[in-house]
Protein backbone atom coordinates (compact mmCIF):
# COMPACT_ATOMS: atom_id res chain seq x y z
CA UNK A 1 0.00 0.00 0.00
CA UNK A 2 1.35 3.83 -1.03
CA UNK A 3 1.76 5.97 1.42
CA UNK A 4 0.05 9.55 1.37
CA UNK A 5 2.75 12.00 0.86
CA UNK A 6 0.88 15.58 1.27
CA UNK A 7 1.92 18.39 -1.46
CA UNK A 8 2.91 15.15 -3.36
CA UNK A 9 0.81 14.69 -6.48
CA UNK A 10 -0.09 11.38 -8.14
CA UNK A 11 1.11 10.06 -11.50
CA UNK A 12 -1.91 11.34 -13.54
CA UNK A 13 -2.10 14.50 -11.73
CA UNK A 14 1.69 14.87 -13.35
CA UNK A 15 0.15 13.26 -16.94
CA UNK A 16 -2.34 15.97 -16.62
CA UNK A 17 0.18 18.54 -15.99
CA UNK A 18 2.61 17.77 -18.63
CA UNK A 19 -0.37 17.03 -21.43
CA UNK A 20 -1.15 20.59 -20.33
CA UNK A 21 2.03 22.05 -20.71
CA UNK A 22 2.44 20.09 -23.97
CA UNK A 23 -0.75 21.62 -25.36
CA UNK A 24 0.49 25.24 -24.48
CA UNK A 25 3.82 24.75 -25.78
CA UNK A 26 2.58 23.52 -29.23
CA UNK A 27 -0.35 26.36 -29.18
CA UNK A 28 2.74 29.01 -28.88
CA UNK A 29 4.28 27.60 -31.94
CA UNK A 30 1.04 29.33 -33.85
CA UNK A 31 1.67 30.09 -37.38
CA UNK A 32 4.43 27.45 -38.30
CA UNK A 33 2.06 24.67 -37.73
CA UNK A 34 -0.60 25.94 -40.14
CA UNK A 35 1.90 25.89 -43.36
CA UNK A 36 1.46 21.39 -42.71
CA UNK A 37 -2.34 21.59 -44.33
CA UNK A 38 -1.12 20.23 -47.44
CA UNK A 39 1.34 16.78 -48.42
CA UNK A 40 3.86 17.72 -50.46
CA UNK A 41 4.32 14.21 -51.39
CA UNK A 42 1.44 11.50 -51.20
CA UNK A 43 1.14 8.60 -48.83
CA UNK A 44 2.91 5.61 -50.64
CA UNK A 45 0.43 3.05 -49.59
CA UNK A 46 1.46 -0.72 -48.16
CA UNK A 47 4.78 -0.44 -50.61
CA UNK A 48 6.28 2.48 -48.89
CA UNK A 49 8.95 2.29 -46.35
CA UNK A 50 9.54 5.79 -45.78
CA UNK A 51 6.84 8.82 -45.92
CA UNK A 52 7.57 11.83 -45.01
CA UNK A 53 4.26 13.79 -46.37
CA UNK A 54 5.84 17.78 -45.33
CA UNK A 55 8.22 18.82 -43.52
CA UNK A 56 9.54 22.57 -43.54
CA UNK A 57 13.48 23.08 -43.61
CA UNK A 58 16.61 21.26 -43.66
CA UNK A 59 16.43 17.92 -42.07
CA UNK A 60 16.41 14.13 -43.39
CA UNK A 61 15.89 10.52 -42.40
CA UNK A 62 17.69 7.47 -41.88
CA UNK A 63 15.96 3.77 -41.70
CA UNK A 64 16.65 0.00 -42.99
CA UNK A 65 15.21 -3.70 -44.15
CA UNK A 66 15.46 -2.99 -47.71
CA UNK A 67 14.34 -6.12 -49.59
CA UNK A 68 16.91 -7.68 -52.45
CA UNK A 69 14.01 -8.73 -54.14
CA UNK A 70 11.86 -5.61 -55.11
CA UNK A 71 12.63 -2.63 -56.52
CA UNK A 72 13.71 1.04 -55.07
CA UNK A 73 11.86 4.12 -55.93
CA UNK A 74 12.74 7.41 -53.86
CA UNK A 75 10.64 10.02 -53.99
CA UNK A 76 11.23 14.13 -53.29
CA UNK A 77 8.50 16.58 -53.70
CA UNK A 78 8.75 20.28 -52.44
CA UNK A 79 7.00 23.70 -52.85
CA UNK A 80 7.06 27.35 -51.37
CA UNK A 81 9.45 28.64 -54.09
CA UNK A 82 13.52 27.77 -53.89
CA UNK A 83 14.99 24.69 -54.63
CA UNK A 84 16.31 21.66 -52.23
CA UNK A 85 19.28 19.58 -52.68
CA UNK A 86 19.13 15.65 -51.87
CA UNK A 87 21.89 13.33 -50.85
CA UNK A 88 20.58 9.94 -50.68
CA UNK A 89 22.92 7.46 -49.43
CA UNK A 90 23.50 3.59 -49.43
CA UNK A 91 24.84 2.19 -46.38
CA UNK A 92 25.56 -1.20 -48.30
CA UNK A 93 25.88 -0.56 -51.87
CA UNK A 94 27.77 3.29 -52.16
CA UNK A 95 28.10 2.49 -55.52
CA UNK A 96 24.29 3.19 -56.42
CA UNK A 97 23.60 6.41 -54.46
CA UNK A 98 22.16 8.55 -56.87
CA UNK A 99 24.58 11.57 -56.88
CA UNK A 100 23.23 14.59 -54.94
CA UNK A 101 20.69 16.22 -56.83
CA UNK A 102 18.47 19.72 -56.68
CA UNK A 103 14.76 19.95 -57.14
CA UNK A 104 13.22 23.27 -58.32
CA UNK A 105 10.09 24.26 -55.91
CA UNK A 106 7.69 26.13 -57.38
CA UNK A 107 5.81 28.71 -55.34
CA UNK A 108 2.43 26.62 -54.69
CA UNK A 109 1.72 23.76 -56.42
CA UNK A 110 4.43 20.91 -55.52
CA UNK A 111 6.90 19.32 -57.92
CA UNK A 112 8.19 15.42 -57.67
CA UNK A 113 10.67 13.83 -58.50
CA UNK A 114 10.91 9.87 -58.37
CA UNK A 115 14.55 8.23 -58.91
CA UNK A 116 14.77 4.45 -59.46
CA UNK A 117 17.68 2.66 -57.98
CA UNK A 118 17.07 -0.91 -59.49
CA UNK A 119 17.58 -4.57 -57.51
CA UNK A 120 19.27 -6.33 -54.82
CA UNK A 121 19.49 -3.48 -52.18
CA UNK A 122 19.90 -4.39 -48.76
CA UNK A 123 20.42 -2.62 -45.37
CA UNK A 124 19.71 0.74 -44.57
CA UNK A 125 19.76 3.98 -46.09
CA UNK A 126 20.18 7.79 -45.12
CA UNK A 127 18.69 11.22 -46.87
CA UNK A 128 19.53 15.00 -46.28
CA UNK A 129 17.55 17.32 -47.81
CA UNK A 130 19.42 21.04 -47.57
CA UNK A 131 16.59 23.70 -48.45
CA UNK A 132 17.20 27.18 -50.33
CA UNK A 133 15.05 28.88 -47.63
CA UNK A 134 13.48 28.10 -43.61
CA UNK A 135 10.33 27.88 -44.83
CA UNK A 136 10.44 25.87 -48.00
CA UNK A 137 8.13 22.45 -47.21
CA UNK A 138 9.68 19.31 -48.49
CA UNK A 139 8.36 16.01 -48.49
CA UNK A 140 9.31 12.49 -49.72
CA UNK A 141 9.22 8.68 -49.80
CA UNK A 142 11.19 5.54 -50.29
CA UNK A 143 8.88 2.51 -51.65
CA UNK A 144 9.48 -1.27 -53.15
CA UNK A 145 6.61 -2.45 -54.64
CA UNK A 146 5.50 -6.02 -54.61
Amino acid sequence: MRKHVPGRRGRGAAVTALAAALTLTLAAAGPAGAAADEDVVDYPGPDGLIWIPGMTGSSGFVSGGLSARLDTFITFGCAGGGSIEVAFHLDNHPDRDPAPFTVTCPDATPTRVTTPLGTALTGGFTARVTTSTPSLRWGATVVQPE
